[in-house]
Order: structure tokens, then sequence, then C-alpha cells
């Protein structure tokens, strides 16, 4: 392809979305629009992807010893827990701080303890972390055979539906984003179709001049691409502005939720909607163009 061929697409690019005005501002607002849906899913996936993750992190053995226990049994069982495959953390609850957390539970009804006196019926124990939830149910029978362990608990019930959880709420971001992608890929075609049908007589024209499928093609991908373009800058502008607001909002009033920063995860989306708007205003446009190429 010559370089005088490559100016001449250009400018019969340029021409066509200025000569098509408002074609062309309604196709870069659709696209706009389309793909800023497509973007607010698409962090809404990623942000409950983080959360499924961040749960399951949270998952942890808790392991009581027998009252017999000494402090050196103590510290050797310790010792063992740190060097099994998997653990990352090991947290030492004492008797009297289990009593405590068990008193700031109960808050107000916490004299119904009164009854124990001086009795402190709960047991030295560990809280076991470990750095992915599908080692639990291996790792709790080998600390049940540790020596002076009473019992190793990790709420079956409770991975299981967490693991559940997680499958669902991954398949089912990936199936929403595909669609809504290919319903983003739907809107834009047939926005362009629109710019293509006002120019179906040059089309023909042209083919019956014996013109090339692809010379009359390429003005309409690389329009049908800078619409994209643009479309995609726009969505991505609002994106940014709508996320950053709603991260500061969100911290301020629930600081707890472990949501994703806005950098580098905006950056990322920001170019993966302006790869998609491109490369699906030129597959819109290749699309929209077969009807009228099959003269």
């Amino acid at each position: 392809m010559s370089f005088s061929t490559k100016e001449y697409f250009v400018k019969e690019t340029y021409k066509s979305i200025r000569r098509n005005g408002f074609m062309s501002f309604a196709s870069i607002s659709t696209v706009a629009v389309s793909l800023l849906v497509l973007g607010m899913f698409l962090l809404v996936f990623m942000n409950t992807n983080n959360l499924a993750q961040y749960l399951e992190s949270q998952v942890q053995v808790s392991v009581y010893m027998q009252d017999s226990a000494n402090a050196n049994e103590l510290e050797q069982v310790q010792a063992k827990l740190k060097k099994m495959p998997g653990v990352v953390k090991v947290t030492t609850i004492n008797k009297e701080q289990a009593l405590a957390r068990f008193k700031e539970r109960l808050g107000d009804q916490e004299q119904l303890l009164n009854s124990l006196g001086k009795d402190n019926p709960f047991p030295n124990s560990f809280e076991v972390q470990v750095d992915s939830a599908e080692r639990i149910k291996a790792l709790t029978p080998q600390i049940s055979q540790l020596p002076k362990v009473e019992t190793a608990k990790f709420g079956q019930e409770v991975v299981e539906h967490l693991f559940q959880l997680s499958r669902i709420i991954r398949f089912g971001g990936i199936v929403l984003v595909f669609f809504l992608a290919m319903a983003t890929l739907f809107i834009i075609s047939n926005t362009i179709r629109l710019t293509v049908f006002a120019r179906r007589k040059e089309v023909i024209i042209m083919k019956y001049v014996g013109a090339t499928d692809w010379f009359i093609r390429w003005p309409f991908i690389l329009e049908g691409m800078t619409l994209g373009f643009f479309g995609a800058v726009l969505a991505s502008l609002c994106l940014n502005s709508i996320y950053s607001a709603l991260l500061e909002r969100i911290h301020a009033t629930l600081a707890f939720l472990p949501l994703l920063p806005a950098s580098p995860l905006l950056g990322y989306v920001t170019l993966f909607l302006m790869a998609a708007g491109t490369g699906i205003g030129a597959l819109g446009s290749y699309i929209s163009l077969r009807k009228f190429l099959q003269v």
C-alpha cells in the first residue's frame, strides 16, 4: 500500500466524519455509553473477585489445646504449626484472651459469666492462617494428630459455601462481561451501518468502476476505529471520575471493604476499553460493509 493511498484513506475518513457530523456524534455517544456500561461491570467483577479472594484468605483453622498442656508443649505445637506447608501465620490465644473476647461478644450480657466466679473454662488455642483455603481440608486432620491438641476446627460448611460463591462470582462475571462485549459490538455495528447506508450509492458506484473490496473497506474501517477510539476515551474519562469519587466515598463510610485502588486498576481498564473500542469499531465497520460489497 503506497503512501498516497494511505493518505487518501485518512482524508476520506476525516471527510466522512466531518460530513456526517451528527451521525458521527451519535456513534461516538453510543460507543461511549456502551463501553461505560461494559467498564462499570468490569470494575464490579474485578472488585467482587478481589473480595472473594480476600474472604478466602481469611479462612483459618482454630486449634484448641488440652488443659493439661504446659507452656513447653504449647511452644512445641506452635513451632510445628509454623513449619506446616501453606501456613502463613499462627496466632496464640491464651485462656485470658479467649475469655476477654467472649466477654466482648456478650456485650451487655456479660453478667451471665458471673456464675463462673474465677473459673476460666476456655482452653489455650491457636489461630492458623493458610495461604489458600483449598489447603484447609487436608491440613486440619494433620493438626488434629499433634500432641496435646484437643480439636481442630475450620467451619467446613462456611468454607464450602465460600468456594461455591467464589465460583459463581467468577463464572457469572466472565459470562456477563462477554455478553456485554457482544452487545456493544452489536450496537456499534448497527450504528455504523447507518453511516454506510447513507453512502450506499457511493459504495456501489466505486464497486462498479472496479475498486477492490479492501480499497472500499479501509476508509470505513478507519472511520469505525476512530469513532470507537474517541468513544472509548469519553467512556474512560467518565469511568475514571465515577470510580474515583465512589472509592473516596466508600473509604469514608465502609473502610473495611477491600476495594481495589484506582491505580493501576483504572489504567488497565482504560487501555482495555480503548483497545476494545478501536477493535469493535473496526469489526463493526467490516460486518456492516459485507452486505453492500456483495453486488
